[in-house]
């Protein structure tokens, strides 16, 4: 979790995505904050600073390593607490506020390494900067290593043109697609400082056929603006399709909404209960590549076949007899 070398000693957040001296910086927060205080008609949004690593209460191990690990293990409190959670919306709440009651009582390190294109909408291009909020967004970009691809660029060009598009050509690190690139990479430093400043940050996936896209569009779209308004009065929603196919595609959701401080988690909870029962009830998947977890598991349950889930579980059977790998993520743990 330390990089060090000759001029530089990083570690990564216990907390957040990426490292501590990465991130947004104080202007750029405070930009955020009024942005945000804005569109919402906030009085005021302050910034929630992660206790230090040391001052963390955390619950004293319950074991030591034995004697031929113990060059390779720590007990040492940050890495404790920077490998207790994942980095969902979820987890970055809970250790921004201290609550870790149930931290790997030590963590174990080998001694070295031998041991796009996307669819945006309005408010996706508006949030990422790539956009002014007044349209949606198609990047299209094409790469060979071999041959050249300007026929293909053309081809798409023209078929934009066809359909109404206004094209921009630009490099891929320019204009529009340089922004959206941008704003890709800074993704979950942005989610960081959104949770810093009190709000509901989420975003979710599904993949469906093309038949079904529009209704289940614009009835998750409804569901989640309608859950975000219920649990805090307002919210921004917006879409990207991040894969297409000849018979389908994958939509990518994003919600953006006030959190109220000490609820955030159950605000949270009821949009994405909200989200996920849309998504089925429209002929989605509950999730595209990004796999399932605990927080998909009750509509997982619901979407797979029960033959799936005997075969499943014979395997882990098999396999994993005691129950050892990942209890209660895909198949109720072994009691």
């Amino acid at each position: 979790m330390v990089l060090t070398g000759p001029s530089v000693t990083r570690r990564r957040k216990y907390w957040g995505w990426g490292h501590e001296d990465e991130g947004l910086g104080p202007d750029e927060r405070e930009s955020l904050a009024g942005i945000l205080a804005a569109h919402f008609s906030l009085a005021d949004l302050t910034i929630r600073e992660p206790a230090r690593p040391e001052e963390l209460d955390l619950p004293a191990p319950r074991l030591s390593p034995p004697s031929t690990l113990e060059p390779l293990c720590t007990t040492e409190p940050y890495e404790r607490a920077a490998h207790a959670y994942g980095k969902s919306f979820r987890d970055v709440v809970r250790a921004l506020r201290g609550e870790f009651p149930h931290p790997p009582d030590l963590v174990a390190f080998p001694c070295d390494e031998a041991d796009v294109a996307a669819l945006l909408d309005e408010t996706e291009a508006l949030v990422s900067g790539s956009g002014d909020g007044s349209r949606a967004l198609l990047l299209v970009g094409f790469e060979s290593a071999d041959h050249p691809l300007d026929a293909w660029l053309a081809r798409a060009v023209e078929i934009c043109r066809e359909r109404g598009g206004e094209v921009e050509v630009r490099a891929p690190r320019e204009g529009a697609a340089g922004a959206w690139r941008q704003a890709f990479l800074r993704g979950p430093h942005v989610r960081d400082a959104l949770v810093q400043l009190g709000m509901i940050a989420e975003t979710f996936e599904t993949a469906v056929t093309w038949d079904r896209f529009e209704p289940l569009h614009a009835g998750v779209i409804a569901a989640v603006r309608e859950a975000a308004e219920d649990a805090c009065g307002a919210g921004l929603v917006s879409c990207r399709l991040t894969h297409s196919y000849p018979d389908g595609t994958a939509p990518y959701y994003t919600v953006i909404a006030p959190g109220r401080p000490g609820a955030e988690l159950e605000q949270w909870g009821e949009i994405k209960t909200a989200a996920s029962e849309a998504i089925l009830a429209h002929g989605g998947t509950i999730t595209h590549h990004h796999a399932v977890g605990r927080d998909h598991r009750p509509w997982y349950d619901r979407e797979r076949p029960p033959l799936f889930a005997e075969a499943l579980r014979a395997a882990k059977a098999a396999l994993d007899p005691a129950g050892i790998l990942n209890p209660g993520v895909l198949l109720d743990p072994v009691r």
